[in-house]
């Protein structure tokens, strides 16, 4: 089923207190979810025990890793494994955040490990794609697009593959202020979905979530989520209030 999803990607920011704060402002506040319109919560580790033991009780608000480990366990000093994550009791991760791509040099074989791994210990993968301005600017962003799906995604079947959320990120767009408009947005979504379907069928394609995450705010989600292949967003600064995060979600909840 095609879900509606909004994603909180905390980053590096915020004390343990600060994020108790920040979740307890939100479900003070959080308007009603359901089956097909869910919320993800991705706190840095040390949030995980604690955000996970404060969404306990509620069944569509869901708790992210944001990122995991392409190993399995071993001298690995400093990672995280997608078992550990599970037996936290943490239901998804984020792998290949452009921020990972370009600060930590993770590569396509590397991602494609890191998924693989991670729908072994039944972790839902939200995956990462864009491109960087100069790809932009080159008109060549749909091609560069699509070979970051195929490098990551191809070998999946077509069950695996629906334990996958794209989020599509123009890295241009990410904490520059500069946002891709609606129409941008929509034309990669559609090209993303027009991906998929060319190698797992329309059926699949069509089911799959796909999130806008490049500077998305209160301000300009609603044209956004207003796009019929834009499904919602993977959101940084703008949740780290609750202020700023439950308009967002009202623009989710209103598609």
């Amino acid at each position: 089923m095609r879900k509606k999803i909004v994603a909180a990607n905390w980053k590096m920011n915020l004390t343990i207190e600060e994020g108790k704060t920040l979740v307890e402002n939100l479900l003070n506040q959080l308007p009603e979810l359901n089956e097909s319109k869910q919320v993800v919560i991705a706190p840095s580790y040390v949030h995980l025990a604690q955000t996970t033991q404060l969404l306990d009780e509620y069944e569509h608000i869901h708790v992210a890793a944001q990122n995991v480990s392409s190993e399995a366990a071993g001298a690995f000093t400093g990672e995280v494994s997608a078992a550990m994550l599970r037996s936290a009791g943490v239901p998804y991760a984020i792998i290949g955040h452009s921020e990972r791509r370009q600060y930590f040099n993770e590569s396509d074989s590397m991602l494609a490990k890191k998924i693989d791994l991670a729908l072994a210990n039944n972790l839902r993968v939200i995956f990462c794609c864009g491109e960087p301005l100069e790809v932009r600017d080159a008109e060549r962003q749909n091609e560069y697009v699509a070979n970051q799906i195929a490098a990551a995604l191809y070998h999946l079947d077509a069950t695996q593959l629906q334990q996958i959320i794209v989020a599509y990120e123009p890295i241009w767009a990410i904490g520059t202020g500069r946002t891709a408009s609606s129409q941008q947005a929509q034309d990669m979504h559609a090209h993303i979905r027009h991906t998929l379907a060319g190698k797992y069928g329309a059926s699949v394609a069509d089911n799959m979530t796909i999130l806008y995450g490049g500077s998305c705010n209160d301000k300009n989600a609603p044209e956004l989520f207003a796009c019929p292949d834009v499904d919602g967003g993977l959101i940084g600064g703008a949740s780290l209030k609750a202020e700023t995060f439950l308009p967002i979600i009202q623009a989710m909840l209103a598609k």
